[in-house]
């Protein structure tokens, strides 16, 4: 049975090699990534402009919303693992980002503020919506992606290239368009272009369900009783992100407590359930997840405080700050393809960079971008803005350290987990960008200089920049240096393929239900 349904899918057919499906998950995220960097581009703004929050308060809430943004595919990959399954995942959770999207379009009187302004309650619903709506869409679509090869098949690092192209695709188009009429015609239009393009993903991931072929279904026979459940739980969880979002701090406690509970059970569970080589690979993997921290926790900068030093301080020609937030997607989509060839000719000569090793390179990489950023500030002085060019220099080395790490980071995931805790180390995985994307905010927060006259701001936020930087850079050079050990730790030599029969029924060697080839989603 198994044998059948895998020549089923070749019998399918191909594009460039890879299965159909892979294009229809593709083209989905595409759109759902459309609507988020479309969003994400306009809401620094959003929220110093319209609703009048400081600096400090509007970085707190961007990293406390992107923070539960990546805590939520905890819980929608364990519902679609264990009930739901992925395709039923993803399409409740595209239902939901839709509406979250248009309801961002409600924005209320312009410089009311915050302060007794009822239309708030509506934002932080819309941002409740999308938060719980990536949760059960962004870690599950690339878990399907994963399902559509085995797990030493040589595609599945360009497979996931290809797939995090589709993703830049969106975010670019997003970035540009709604930042641009946002910014220039009104918020809600900008807002509202966004909701489009959700809509526009969600369409074509129905329209394309035949072509996965049967992947992302329920571990077991659904009763409607059980996913209505789950559909509740899914609005429950709205309203206790409509709590979260508006008391950030709590976000941090759940993340501390609440993290380091997951990290002792996985090492708990490795230590003692697991033989010798799995224990040593989700040691490894547990390593790749705590430097991503550090990455994301510096990358994160994007939206928020690297989005208001472009709006304020850099010679931008007349061009709307936000439209600067598609140069890290546009260099993705010029450079993701040279990655994936040099890695896949590296590859075939033995010589490509192992996972840690490229990891302490993209922590290397994201901490010079902001010291390039740091000497051209000095360089032209205080009271002179800076040129445009020092932009596209920290967005290009932050790009090319992110094509270092995170595509690098999904594949290195799902190899070094066994089957039935897959989605375990995606949802620790996902834990660790909340963290970082936490930290972030906190990062930001440091940078707010209210109060302070312009050149005295642009410094403080410099200083903290500097700072940053050099951490990141000794980071990312301690990473390189212990990389041949935790190499080791991976066992890369003796990886084999699950049980492709087990996989493809949804069942481990223990008969505990699971998905086979989870990956996690991107950032």
């Amino acid at each position: 049975m198994a044998t059948q349904q895998l020549v089923d899918g070749d019998s399918a057919g191909t594009i460039l090699g890879h299965p159909k499906g892979l294009f229809v998950l593709f083209f989905a995220e595409m759109w759902e990534r459309f609507s988020y960097y479309g969003m994400r581009a306009l809401l620094i703004f959003y929220l110093t402009k319209h609703w009048l929050y400081s600096d400090g308060e509007s970085g707190v809430i961007y990293g406390a919303y992107t923070a539960l943004v990546y805590i939520m595919p905890v819980v929608g990959g364990y519902l679609a693992d264990h009930y739901l399954g992925q395709r039923k995942a993803v399409l409740f959770g595209a239902v939901l980002l839709t509406l979250g999207h248009f309801f961002m379009a409600f924005e209320g009187q312009p410089a009311f503020g915050h302060d007794n302004n009822p239309m708030l309650y509506v934002f932080w619903l819309a941002l409740a919506l999308i938060i719980v709506g990536s949760g059960f869409l962004k870690a599950n679509i690339s878990v399907i992606v994963g399902q559509l090869y085995p797990r030493t098949d040589i595609r599945r690092d360009p497979a996931y290239t290809i797939f995090y192209m589709g993703i830049n695709v969106g975010a670019a188009a997003g970035s540009l368009l709604c930042g641009y009429i946002g910014e220039t015609y009104g918020w809600a239009y900008g807002f509202g272009l966004a909701g489009i393009g959700m809509l526009a993903g969600l369409i074509v991931f129905i329209w394309g369900t035949p072509l996965l072929l049967g992947r992302g279904e329920p571990p077991k026979p659904l009763a409607k009783s059980t996913e209505w459940t789950m559909y509740g739980a899914g609005f429950a969880m709205v309203g206790i992100s409509w709590l979260a979002i508006q008391y950030q701090d709590l976000v941090g406690y759940v993340l501390g407590g609440f993290g380091g509970v997951l990290v002792l059970y996985v090492l708990f569970t490795a230590v003692v359930k697991l033989p010798s080589e799995e224990r040593d690979r989700i040691f490894a993997a547990m390593f790749l997840i705590l430097t991503s921290i550090v990455f994301w926790a510096l990358f994160e900068q994007a939206g928020s405080s690297l989005n208001l030093f472009t709006d304020r301080h850099v010679d931008r020609g007349g061009v709307p700050a936000s439209v600067f937030q598609s140069i890290n997607a546009i260099y993705i989509i010029l450079l993701a393809p040279v990655f994936a060839i040099v890695w896949q000719m590296l590859g075939q000569r033995g010589l490509e960079p192992s996972a840690p090793l490229k990891f302490g390179l993209g922590v290397v990489q994201v901490g010079l971008g902001f010291l390039v950023l740091v000497w051209g500030s000095d360089a032209v002085g205080p009271a002179v803005a800076v040129p445009v060019i020092f932009i596209f220099l920290i967005y290009l080395l932050h790009t090319t350290g992110e094509l270092c790490l995170s595509p690098v980071g999904l594949s290195a995931m799902n190899r070094l987990a066994p089957a039935h805790m897959a989605s375990l180390i995606m949802g620790v995985w996902f834990f660790a960008s909340a963290t970082g994307n936490f930290a972030a905010g906190k990062i930001a927060e440091a940078t707010g200089g209210d109060g302070l006259t312009e050149e005295a701001g642009r410094q403080v936020v410099i200083d903290v920049y500097s700072t940053v930087g050099w951490y990141a850079v000794g980071i990312g050079v301690a990473v390189m240096l212990v990389s041949p050990l935790i190499k080791k730790l991976m066992h890369l030599d003796t990886l084999q393929d699950d049980n492709v029969g087990d996989d493809l029924l949804g069942q481990s060697e223990l008969g505990e239900p699971q998905a086979a080839g989870i990956d996690p989603a991107t950032r």
